[in-house]
């Protein structure tokens, strides 16, 4: 039961958990909010509603406001002359889902089905594709962040849960006037009919909105829609700047070691910790090794992980992706003895060292089989993840992995135990190793 847990706590961290918190503490690849003398971004979610949203709109219209409406799909269908109307005011259509369900529960294909059949609904009443998404909830999948090459991804920086009636008018207009500053993207909501909110809450919404517009024009603040918001910024398609991408290491970094601690992956050598490793069972396609034994599903191996840290630091020393290989190549070669000398002391028999990597390239020279990993979910997972990787822990990731994509194909790489022993010398000394195994690969 603990270990059940365990791995559907894993799955859902790296399937929704981690990347909505990356995207909302750093702000990576969305928007949530910017930095100008006078400007703030009014947006509503959850429409539209046939009783609200035109109550809003003529609100909106008394004040000269353009808005920017994060709109379900299926509404819009329903709703098409207000959809319309939108549009003809100036007010700029965005994309809530087709119905309001949280991508965190969704497959990437699903969440995919819903932007496509939203942005058709739409399109066909406007005429445009509307290319700015809000996901429900704010919350988002890892699949999601192959989302910003087709949209742009926008959230919030102040949000009064305004989809309550408790408290009333009051209680809204106080919480955005105490926490109303000029650079603040705005999101609230002309539908009451999603899970969790109250039905009449988006009337308490607009009689608070009143008394807020009413208050922001005596002190002179403009609204912006979205997309001239992302104007002003001046957004550049470049790298993230050294602050963030310090960040995301430190963030990297010390989710390796939860990793290492949930799984019990602990270093080789305590004064080379290059490796990480545990023993386990293999699980996957029979593997024929270089010896001629046979590597099958349910033969303990030795797992190796590589070392994130001293990974980051090879990347930051290297120029091209092959001094990276040349690299790890001789640091795995000066490591192979010791590995053979863990393998003599390790009491349960294991038949081979495992592990998945990016870099491969001088694996085979060293005694390694390497084989392509079987097609299918697994893989995709593997392959992305070793590509955000790469990302996130070297200095140029971004264009190393536009220039050198295709070289970036997982392997599997196994070599037996009895070959590592007979090929590198090994001698029964006693090291300092506890009791487990490696990934050869980042994990």
């Amino acid at each position: 039961m603990r270990t059940l847990f365990w791995s559907i706590f894993l799955v859902l961290l790296l399937y929704t958990i981690l990347p909505t918190f990356i995207v909302r503490l750093l702000g990576l690849w969305v928007y949530t909010k910017k930095v100008t003398k006078d400007g703030i971004a009014l947006t509503f979610d959850d429409g539209p509603d046939p009783e609200f949203t035109p109550q809003l709109l003529d609100l909106l219209a008394i004040y000269q406001i353009k808005a920017t409406f994060f709109v379900l799909g299926a509404k819009a269908k329903k709703y098409p002359e207000i959809i319309q109307r939108m549009h003809e005011e100036g007010h700029l259509v965005g994309i809530h889902n087709y119905v309001h369900w949280t991508n965190a529960f969704m497959t990437p294909r699903k969440v995919r089905k819903h932007l496509n059949d939203s942005v058709e609904a739409i399109e066909k009443i406007i005429g445009e594709k509307p290319i700015y998404y809000r996901p429900p909830w704010g919350v988002i999948n890892v699949f999601d962040f192959f989302l910003v090459k087709r949209f742009r991804l926008v959230l919030w920086s102040l949000m009064v849960s305004d989809w309550r009636s408790k408290g009333g008018p009051e209680r809204i207009k106080s919480k955005l006037l105490a926490k109303l500053h000029t650079n603040n993207i705005i999101v609230l909501h002309d539908s009451g009919q999603t899970f969790g909110a109250d039905r009449d809450a988006p009337q308490y919404m607009l009689e608070a909105l009143t008394g807020f517009l009413e208050i922001c024009r005596q002190r002179g603040f403009t609204f912006l829609r979205i997309d001239t918001y992302l104007q002003l910024l001046q957004i550049k398609n470049g790298a993230p700047n050294r602050l963030v991408k310090r960040s995301l290491i430190f963030i990297w970094l010390k989710w390796e070691r939860i990793f290492n601690w949930l799984f019990k992956i602990k270093p080789i050598d305590l004064d080379n910790q290059i490796f990480n490793s545990r023993v386990r069972k293999y699980h996957g396609k029979t593997i024929l090794l270089g010896n001629g034994e046979l590597l099958t599903s349910g033969d303990l191996v030795v797992e190796l992980h590589f070392n994130n840290e001293k990974l980051h630091q090879m990347i930051s020393e290297s120029d091209s992706m092959f001094q990276l290989a040349v690299k790890m190549k001789r640091a795995v070669q000066s490591f192979l003895p010791t590995l053979s000398q863990h393998v003599h002391i390790i009491p349960e028999k294991v038949k081979a060292i495992y592990g998945i990597t990016m870099i491969h390239r001088g694996s085979k020279q060293l005694g390694f089989t390497v084989t392509e990993l079987p097609k299918g979910l697994f893989s995709k997972l593997t392959h992305f993840y070793l590509k955000l990787l790469l990302y996130v822990l070297h200095p140029s990731g971004r264009e190393r992995l536009k220039v050198k994509s295709d070289l970036l194909s997982p392997r599997i790489a196994a070599i037996s135990t009895q070959e590592l022993i007979t090929k590198y010398a090994a001698t029964p000394e006693v090291i300092a190793i506890p009791e487990y195994a490696v990934q050869l690969a980042p994990h």
